[in-house]
């Protein structure tokens, strides 16, 4: 498919109502999400009740936690390699069945290297999954809704941290077994998974970027019907031959408005036009981790990287380590497991809040603005020590951090051109899970020779930095269609307009 049938086609998407199609996209991918942040999230509320089950010292706690990130380092990758390779459907449903067969390992383990290797292989499919969800939702819903939706799924998905965290409270005190309980409640992500089996099709922009028109075609058409949509076919032309009569059509009115131009310039553009057409109906090589690393996706990946690195680990490690910390600060478990319930009840809220502005606000300077005012919730989490002051402290930052994750995840999909997305946006997500992988032990070795405050000094300056990056180098995307967002011109003229102000 040609580069404008690609875009005539991304662009009767970002025409489409919301119908059906899109609330049964959003319920099958966040349902899905719900399940997998309680079983990503679930170790944090068990990590106390089996320090004393199985004697494990606070490193011990760390290495698991950092075999679970390394797993959620490959599965970002393969995910996202995978999803550029053999589609974005595929790809989902085979992370899911990973993930759905290790959390039931989970249950049944015995010894704390058996649960590194169970949480390895949940960790593995439930990042393999969720870096493809996130391409899938970008490159399905309008644009101008783009931003809303991801957020909706976040709100959903987030669901899964009170979850775990109450399950935590009422089954972890009372029963040696409570913990299994727990990490039980991952399964219910089955049902989801066979949601997006059944709802989810393969994605019309990834089949048009490998070249298969017809197939697009017909998705488009099919989501069309469901939003009770008839295609303009004499409007929206999506096969090569009709887009080169587009440009032949628009070549015609140029040279009628352009009176002064000469035959030999038209003649020359109109030959530039064809070549160029040519050239961008070739399908476009498969994507690879050296094309991350070497032309023009190279700086937009770097800026990505470090979005991710820096606001997962400052998020994760809030979220994994402050029910152990309390704890260590003197909290008894039943109040530990209380307190780390109330503040992980306030996550959703803060996806909520985030809905009337995802689509209104720069992205970019959203970020910084979310990163500013968490770095100083964290001091003063760091800071108090009665529990009234931790519960409102909180319940801030945990607003705050969920406010952020969708700007960050639509913002991290936005920016790579389709052929790329999914690696792209997968392979940064991963690399903040390798800086996980040594967080854990970082954070043991700064409360064991700093403190409790310090470790929350630490994350707060770390919050800052995704902020800082998006607003000096990236692009903007906001309302942007996916096809103009990724364009080097409109990516150069961001650049530009940053040195000049």
């Amino acid at each position: 498919m040609t580069t404008t049938g690609a875009s005539a086609l991304g662009a009767r998407l970002d025409r489409l109502p919301l119908g059906p199609f899109h609330r049964r996209l959003v319920i099958a991918l966040a349902g899905m999400i719900l399940f997998e942040w309680v079983e990503t999230y679930s170790f944090a509320f068990v990590a106390p009740v089996l320090r004393t089950q199985w004697g494990l010292s606070l490193s011990g706690i760390a290495t698991i936690v950092g075999i679970s990130q390394l797993g959620a380092f490959t599965g970002g990758i393969a995910g996202g390699y995978l999803a550029d390779r053999i589609g974005r459907r595929r790809t989902m449903l085979a992370f899911v069945t990973v993930y759905c067969a290790a959390t039931a390992l989970c249950i049944a383990v015995q010894n704390p290297w058996q649960l590194m290797t169970a949480r390895f292989a949940a960790h593995l499919g439930a990042q393999g999954m969720a870096v493809v969800a996130i391409v899938v939702l970008t490159e399905f819903v309008p644009a101008t809704a783009r931003g809303r939706l991801q957020t909706y799924k976040v709100a959903v998905g987030s669901l899964g941290i009170p979850i775990a965290a109450w399950a935590g409270y009422f089954f972890v005190p009372h029963w040696t077994w409570g913990w299994r309980l727990v990490f039980a409640l991952g399964l219910f992500g089955v049902v989801f998974a066979w949601l997006i089996r059944r709802w989810v099709p393969e994605s019309p922009r990834w089949l048009a970027s490998r070249g298969r028109a017809e197939q697009a075609e017909a998705v488009v058409r099919e989501i069309e019907r469901q939003c009770g949509v008839t295609s303009r076919e004499t409007e929206v032309r999506t096969d090569g031959t009709d887009a080169g009569r587009g440009a032949e059509t628009e070549l015609r009115a140029d040279a009628t408005d352009a009176r002064h131009g000469t035959e030999t310039e038209l003649r020359t553009d109109a030959t530039d036009a064809r070549i160029g057409a040519e050239d961008t109906s070739r399908t476009p090589p498969l994507a690879r981790i050296r094309h991350l690393l070497a032309g023009p996706d190279r700086r937009t990946f770097l800026i990505i990287s470090a979005m991710w690195v820096t606001g997962l680990l400052t998020y994760s490690a809030y979220n994994t380590w402050t029910p152990t910390l309390l704890s260590e600060n003197g909290l008894e478990l039943d109040d530990t497991l209380l307190l780390s319930a109330a503040l992980a009840t306030a996550a959703p809220v803060g996806a909520l809040i985030a809905v009337p502005f995802i689509d209104r606000w720069d992205r970019r300077t959203t970020q910084l603005a979310l990163g500013l005012l968490t770095a100083v919730t964290l001091v003063l989490f760091g800071l108090v020590r009665s529990q009234a002051a931790i519960v409102v402290l909180g319940c801030v930052a945990s607003l705050l951090f969920q406010m952020a994750v969708p700007f960050l995840q639509v913002y991290s999909a936005e920016v790579f051109p389709t052929r790329i997305r999914a690696l792209g946006s997968g392979t940064a997500n991963a690399l903040s899970r390798i800086f996980n992988f040594a967080a854990p032990t970082l954070v043991a070795a700064i409360f064991a020779g700093l403190g409790y405050t310090a470790v929350f000094v630490f994350l707060a300056a770390l919050s800052l930095v995704g902020g800082c990056v998006a607003v000096a180098f990236g692009p903007r995307t906001t309302g942007m269609s996916l096809e103009d967002a990724t364009t080097p011109a409109h990516q150069s003229v961001t650049t530009k307009e940053k040195a000049s102000s």
